[in-house]
């Protein structure tokens, strides 16, 4: 058996990236973070618009999953879920989150975290239109975080939704859009002898942006 202690112990990344000096930052982090993501696409880093999203139970415990980035609307960070779900619950309860880029293969991550809340209605409509065909059953299909006896059972929901909608079925009344409205914005890249460079962006009281320098 692998002894993971030692492996991890000597699981080691060098990093050599440039200097990110703060006179080369936008001095708006959401025109910086849309020129990372940009840069990270045509990197051709993996579904690089994934991210952790982190919210707290009724009990203020931590829960991160990944979500997909859809839409920057009015400044704000969109992705869309079923309502029903764990997250969307959470986030009703208490809507304050975090969103992590993890563009490593680039040196680079964004920490993004703020208050969440329900897009409107016809934003989530155009969204869900443009979606293919199965994964809009797919909408229908799931019960998403509740208990599933099998595979077979989830696969039978698909069905039964194709069978009642066909290949253009409505958005479903439980799906749609979150927005998380960001409240800061943290720039992370790492550099050499683990001297990272790290810029943190806070929105002031009048939606102005102030930046500031952090230790690694």
């Amino acid at each position: 058996m692998i002894d993971w202690n030692e492996q991890l112990r000597e699981m080691r990344e060098e990093y050599d990236s440039t200097p990110l000096r703060k006179s080369e930052m936008k001095a708006c982090p959401l025109e910086q973070f849309s020129i990372w993501l940009e840069e990270a696409t045509e990197a051709g880093i993996p579904d690089c618009n994934a991210c952790s999203l982190a919210s707290v139970d009724e009990e203020s415990r931590p829960v991160a999953r990944a979500v997909l980035l859809k839409g920057m609307e009015a400044d704000c960070f969109v992705f869309y879920t079923n309502f029903n779900s764990r997250k969307a619950v959470q986030l009703r309860n208490s809507p304050w989150a975090s969103m992590h880029f993890p563009w490593f293969a680039m040196q680079r991550q964004v920490v993004v975290t703020g208050k969440v809340s329900l897009l409107d209605e016809s934003t989530s409509e155009d969204y869900f239109r443009s979606r293919p065909s199965l994964s809009k059953l797919g909408a229908w299909a799931s019960k998403q975080s509740e208990d599933l006896d099998s595979r077979e059972t989830l696969e039978k929901s698909f069905l039964e939704a194709r069978e009642k909608y066909g290949e253009d079925p409505p958005k479903p009344p439980h799906w749609g859009g979150l927005a998380l409205e960001p409240e800061t914005i943290e720039f992370w890249q790492g550099g050499p002898h683990r001297l990272h460079d790290r810029f943190l962006f806070e929105r002031g009281e009048s939606n102005g942006w102030s930046i500031r320098r952090l230790y690694p």
